[in-house]
Parts: C-alpha cells; sequence; structure tokens
C-alpha cells in the first residue's frame, strides 16, 4: 500500500501529569493497553499497545534531583497480536503477554532498571524471576538529558516495542536556561520508527523470515525488521509547521533495526547541542548525522531563512520511500521576537580517561547459527543464560573494547551508565578468528566531534574494535549490556552483568 507523504500534521505527545506531587517528588501511575489510533489519514485506526492509551506513550519531564516513582501497570489483553516464537529463551511455557519498563539512559537501581526477566502481567498476577517491586523509582540525579522509556521483558522487546511500548523522558536543568536555548513550544522531540501495514490498517510484522527452512519454527524469530513507512511522533510521514525562528529538536531513534542518516534537502545544517548523556561540551556543525537504534540526538534548527519554504527532514541512508522522514513547512507568523541563541559552548565534560582504569576487557561480537540453521549472534560466544563473567567493582572505572567479527555495525547499549567513546580501531579479523590474536590495522579513528559527549549507545562498526570507558556507578547489582536492534537483542545477543559492592559482594546468579 502506497501511502502518500506529508499530508497529516505531527502530533506532539502529551505531557504525563503526576497523580501526587510532593517535596519528596512525583508519584505517577501509567497504564499499558490495548487501542486503535489513526496512524495516516489513508489507513484505517491501527491496533496498538501504548502507555495511557497513546502511541508513543506520555512524555515524562522531571527536574534534576528531584525523584520520580512510577507504578507501571500492564493492562494488555492475554494474547499478543504480534507473531510469538516460543523457541527462543525456553520462554514456550511463560505467559504470551509480559512485560518490564526500562528507562533508557537512567541511572537507577536495579529493582527499577526493567531486567528481562522482571516481567509481569496483567495486574502483577504473575511475575519473572527477577521481579522485585510494582513501582519504579528513578532517582534522576544526573545531567540534564534526553532519556526514553521502552519495554525490554525478555525474548518479546522488539514486538513489544513494535506493537507501540515507547515513549521520551526528559530530564531538566535549571542551568540549560542560562543558555537561552529555544524553549517552550520550540522544544520538540521527534521520535521516528519505522512500521509496515497490512492493507486493512493493522501492523504487518512477519511470521518467519523470507524463504525459510522446511524445518524453520513458525512463528520464528528474524534477524532484523525494517517497515517501509516512517513514522514521527506516531504519525507517517508528517509534517509541521513552524515559525522563521530557531527550534530545538530532540531525536530519537525507536525504530527496531533500522538506521538513518538525516540531512536536510535545504542544506541547512543542523546545529546539535546534545547526544545519549545530554549537552556536549561545545555545538556542533553538521550537515548530515547518523543515528542508530536507541540513539539520541539533539539538534536547533534555525528556519529564519526559509520564511514561506518548505524543508524535507531526509534518510540518506536509504533510496526508496523511506529516503523520506518528514517536512517542516515554514509558514507560520512569528509570535514574537527569536530572542534565542546557538551558544558555542554548552557544558563540562570531565574525561574518564583521568581516572583510575581498574580492568580492561575484550568483548566479542560474533555469529553461529542455532540448530534450525538461523542467525544467532552472540556476546563473548555466551548466551543469555550462562553465568556471569563481567563482575565491575561499584565505583570503578573499566574500559570495554567490543571486538566486532560479524560483517555488520552494532549499536551497543550499557545499562546504568554513561560513557565516553574512546577510539575505533581495525583489526585483522580472520587472524583474531584462528587464534584470537589481535594485530591492528591502519590507524586509530578518533571519536567523531559529535561523539565526544556522554553516550550510553555506540555502533560497534564491523571489523573494528570499538572502545568506550565508563565508570559502574552509582548503584550495584544485576544490568545487562546488549546490541539494541530488538531483534539482535532478544536472540541472543544480551547479557547480564553485575555491578559488586565490595562491601557486601551480593551476587544472586
Amino acid at each position: 500500500m502506497e501511502l502518500e507523504k506529508f499530508v497529516d500534521p505531527m502530533p506532539i505527545m502529551k505531557t504525563a501529569i503526576p497523580k501526587k506531587t510532593s517535596k519528596d517528588g512525583d508519584y505517577y501511575e501509567i497504564e499499558m493497553k490495548e487501542f486503535s489510533q489513526k496512524l495516516h489519514r489513508d489507513l484505517n485506526p491501527t491496533r496498538l499497545w501504548g502507555y495511557d492509551g497513546q502511541f508513543p506513550g506520555p512524555t515524562i519531564e522531571v527536574m534534576r534531583g528531584k525523584p520520580a516513582r512510577i507504578k507501571w501497570m500492564n493492562n494488555l489483553p492475554d494474547t499478543h497480536f504480534l507473531p510469538i516464537d516460543r523457541s527462543i529463551h525456553h520462554v514456550a511455557h511463560e505467559p504470551e503477554v509480559r512485560t518490564v519498563v526500562h528507562l533508557h539512559g537512567s541511572e537507577t537501581t536495579p529493582a527499577s532498571d526493567g531486567y528481562p526477566e522482571a516481567w509481569f502481567t496483567k495486574d502483577f498476577a504473575e511475575v519473572g524471576s527477577f521481579f522485585e517491586q510494582e513501582t519504579y523509582e528513578y532517582p534522576n540525579d544526573q545531567r540534564a538529558a534526553t532519556l526514553w522509556y521502552h519495554d525490554h521483558a525478555m525474548g518479546i522487546t522488539r514486538l513489544n516495542v513494535y506493537a507501540g511500548l515507547s515513549g521520551l523522558y526528559i530530564i531538566r536543568d535549571p542551568r540549560e536556561e542560562q543558555l537561552n536555548l529555544p524553549k517552550g513550544e520550540f522544544d520538540i522531540p521527534l521520535l521516528i520508527q519505522d512500521r509496515s501495514f497490512n492493507d486493512d490498517g493493522s501492523l504487518f510484522y512477519p511470521a518467519q523470515p523470507a524463504n525459510p527452512a522446511p524445518n524453520l519454527p513458525n512463528p520464528s524469530v528474524l534477524p532484523f525488521f525494517v517497515g517501509d513507512t516512517i513514522l514521527v511522533n506516531g504519525k507517517v510521514w508528517p509534517y509541521l509547521q513552524v515559525e522563521p525562528r530557531k527550534y530545538r529538536f530532540r531525536i530519537l531513534n525507536g525504530s527496531n533495526s533500522r538506521s538513518y542518516q538525516l540531512a536536510l534537502d535545504s542544506e541547512a545544517p543542523f546545529y546539535q547541542i546534545a547526544s545519549d548523556g545530554g549537552l556536549l561540551r561545545r555545538t556542533v556543525s553538521l550537515q548530515a548525522f547518523d543515528i542508530r537504534p536507541a540513539e539520541r540526538i539533539e539538534v536547533i534548527i534555525d528556519f529564519s531563512k526559509f520564511e514561506g519554504q518548505t524543508i524535507t527532514l531526509k534518510n540518506n541512508a536509504s533510496t526508496d520511500a523511506t529516503a523520506d522522514v518528514m517536512q517542516f513547512q515554514v509558514v507560520l507568523p512569528l509570535s514574537g521576537e527569536d530572542t534565542s541563541i546557538i551558544p558555542q559552548n554548552l557544558s563540562y565534560i570531565p574525561s574518564l580517561q583521568q581516572n583510575d582504569v581498574k580492568r580492561i576487557r575484550n568483548l566479542k561480537i560474533s555469529g553461529t547459527t542455532d540448530e534450525y540453521g538461523r542467525p544467532l549472534l552472540l556476546l563473548n560466544n555466551k548466551l543469555w543464560s550462562d553465568p556471569v563473567e563481567e563482575k565491575p567493582c561499584l565505583g570503578t572505572t573499566e574500559i570495554w573494547s567490543f571486538v566486532n567479527v560479524t560483517n555488520v555495525p552494532h549499536p551497543m547499549h550499557i545499562h546504568l551508565v554513561q560513557f565516553q567513546l574512546l577510539d575505533h580501531r581495525a583489526f585483522n579479523v580472520e587472524l583474531y578468528n584462528e587464534n584470537g590474536q589481535i594485530e591492528l590495522v591502519g590507524p586509530t579513528i578518533p571519536p567523531k566531534i559529535n561523539e565526544r559527549g556522554w553516550k550510553d549507545t555506540i555502533t560497534a562498526p564491523a571489523g573494528q574494535i570499538t572502545r568506550v570507558i565508563a565508570r559502574f556507578a552509582p548503584f550495584s547489582g544485576y544490568y545487562v549490556w546488549h546490541c539494541h536492534i530488538l531483534e539482535h537483542e532478544d536472540y541472543d545477543m544480551m547479557r547480564p552483568f553485575v555491578v559488586i559492592d565490595p562491601k557486601t559482594e551480593k551476587e544472586r546468579r
């Protein structure tokens, strides 16, 4: 089905309203439920799952240092409407619909992190082995940043997120006000996702890969999936009417597998001011930038010289219909003088390289096949269920080197921490596969200028070693690290790690 582009206005997600507010923080109750929503003018309403009956979910806005408590409530049906593969992760006997919420980028305790085995069903009737509490606690004691929340249930994350379970979480800081960035109605989130639709408007997600083997489970997990339409804030190829002034856009790649290279067809620059973990040191002018699943990039676009014009946000990583993302129509009159600025200097970011590095870990990204001949991507050649190997001590700094011997890049995400990218280095993959010896080839590739801030998701290119440095704090306990291509994460490219508090040495696995 071909859908006409740029016929629907782009919605902006509602802001969640706390049920209770006190000096000790805000308390929210957010319900996961099924509903129908019209995603394009020419589509019938689409069956979706969403937080508070919205797709995407409501934006949660908090102030730095003010805690938030959220009771995530699963009021979804007992059966899934997308194809569940029961052959992976020993999930055959687990409830078909189970959820757990991960606040991506948050520094929070294990009990509130959304551990994949901390899932729960409707009314908490059944829970996973790591479930601890119904109400999650978010300290928000970290830099102002654009985070996002999404489902993280073991073995079905790809399906639950595709069904609609995602939303934005913004930590604000009064100190940002001093920078005089565009704010209020000129500070707009852009949550970019891809989907495919059946003729009746329902979501299409394949039950099996193309040309499946005769003995393949049905349904079967896919090695990846990209949709044939692009949605922004829950609308297919929308338009946004703007004034001829500066706007701040908080861009999230919320797609399962698809990466984007974003550019404006007007050739106007983006002024990047922030990445996953908040403000950069300095503003970076870009004509285009890559954004992989789960990454956030905040930019300022100055429309002041484009009054009356139409500008298309392009995806240069694609050559088909998905080469378009959305349209900006510079047709609104100025509502007032634009006094915002694009500052040169933004924030102070101390280098973690000055820390005492306690451990350097080489973490292999590799692939094999399972008993059905399906691709099986692994971290350190381990399954999710294998014993934990990564056990950093609380408060210590480590360097993690992702050694990618596969032929595709992987967006790697580490829970709990914001890290810094050190470099990428090409290596002799053939020699490494033969005997595990690392032979570096070619020059060291330093971080791009817009990758020198705080990150929680980073691209590990094929045939390269990607080194990141992180301090494992402020909490101890069980977390996970994984590829954020959701089809990879579900099978089996995710591993637990445990932060050990030397005072208690608590372990559980």
